[in-house]
């Protein structure tokens, strides 16, 4: 049975989860955990996203990210569930291009996410370095599967999830939906060095966490 995680382990040290990711043509991709001062700056992004952006990552019609969203993105690691964000320099400005939530059922050993990347920034690799290094995180928590759902007309996501070698098939639970799944490496054998240390060293301090 897993212990309960301690949370303030996890919102005291967010800063030490903080990836630099190197993207095509050279250019870095920051990718750490959402935090507090992030508020304003995340809904300022979704509401800079498209319409249609922004209707397949809601899944519904918002001109904005819903309060009861942005609260549980900011509580990072309660009830397993965590946000991140991707940020590159531009003119020296630390800015917004891309955002992920992902979460952790210790049951089934499957982690669901979700993510969006800027209208502006689409096609530049941003999204599948976002998502390997997403696969990653869940590793760490001692995901055996990495799972999403999103609209099947969605197809900037479905392109996304099938180049990085996602398995298709339907949503359970919603016709207009399209699931994609992909199995994890073991926690000995994630690609990325500071996540691999990570699972070596129990983060986020679970007890008795299931067998790999």
């Amino acid at each position: 049975m897993l212990a309960a995680p301690d949370h303030r382990f996890v919102l005291s040290n967010l800063g030490r989860y903080t990836d630099v990711l190197r993207l095509r043509g050279g250019r870095s991709l920051t990718v750490r955990f959402l935090e507090p001062r992030d508020a304003e700056t995340l809904l300022d992004y979704f509401r800079s996203l498209s319409q249609r952006s922004r209707y397949s990552r809601l899944m519904g019609a918002a001109s904005e990210l819903p309060p009861s969203e942005l609260d549980k993105a900011l509580h990072v690691g309660e009830g397993n569930r965590f946000a991140v964000v991707a940020e590159m320099k531009v003119d020296g400005v630390d800015t917004l291009v891309g955002e992920a939530r992902y979460s952790f059922d210790a049951q089934s050993g499957e982690s669901e996410f979700g993510l969006s990347i800027g209208d502006a920034w689409q096609g530049q690799g941003i999204g599948s370095a976002l998502l390997a290094n997403l696969e990653c995180r869940a590793s760490a928590l001692g995901a055996r599967m990495l799972f999403g759902e999103t609209l099947r007309n969605n197809e900037p996501m479905i392109g996304l999830a099938r180049k990085s070698g996602y398995m298709f098939g339907r949503a359970p639970d919603d016709w207009r939906l399209t699931r994609f799944d992909k199995v994890l490496h073991a926690a000995a054998d994630i690609p990325c060095e500071s996540w691999r240390q990570a699972a070596r060293a129990g983060w986020p301090l679970y007890e008795d966490a299931p067998a790999r």
